[in-house]
């Protein structure tokens, strides 16, 4: 979308936010999703909450994306059951439960920041008030840790 690769263009700009990248040779992307990582050092140490809720104050919808599935209680649950502990060793779980650590997945999930779709069907000034909206959340970052 070429919507999408404006909103990247000038997200680009902004120390702390890191536009997912299109990898060389891929011509096209769905953008069924629009993600970036935000890194709270370069917003005064804002947290991600906070930032996610000054940009909904701003009239710009998003969420944090994903929390790590390969932790969630449904999933310790199943491997804790008697059912799985029928079937597999203490041993084996034992380390199923140390290759199931992501950290890499875990520091994404911490610092996505994900725009539906919908977002992206706009005019080419709503990305920019999009990226304009980063900026001021920037600038005042320093207060917005403070409130």
């Amino acid at each position: 979308s070429e919507n999408a690769k404006y909103l990247t263009s000038m997200l680009r700009e902004i120390e702390g936010i890191t536009p997912a990248r299109q990898y060389e040779g891929c011509t096209n992307n769905a953008y069924h999703l629009y993600m970036l990582r935000y890194h709270p050092e370069a917003f005064a140490g804002l947290k991600r909450d906070a930032f996610l809720k000054a940009l909904a104050a701003e009239g710009i919808p998003c969420s944090g994306g994903y929390s790590p599935l390969n932790s969630q209680k449904f999933v310790t649950d199943a491997v804790n059951s008697r059912g799985y502990q029928r079937l597999f060793s203490a041993q084996r779980l034992k380390q199923w439960a140390e290759q199931n650590r992501c950290p890499a997945n875990d520091r994404l999930c911490s610092e996505a920041v994900w725009f539906t779709q919908n977002m992206l069907l706009g005019e080419r000034s709503d990305m920019e008030q999009i990226a304009q909206a980063v900026r001021k959340i920037q600038t005042h970052a320093g207060e917005l840790v403070k409130a």
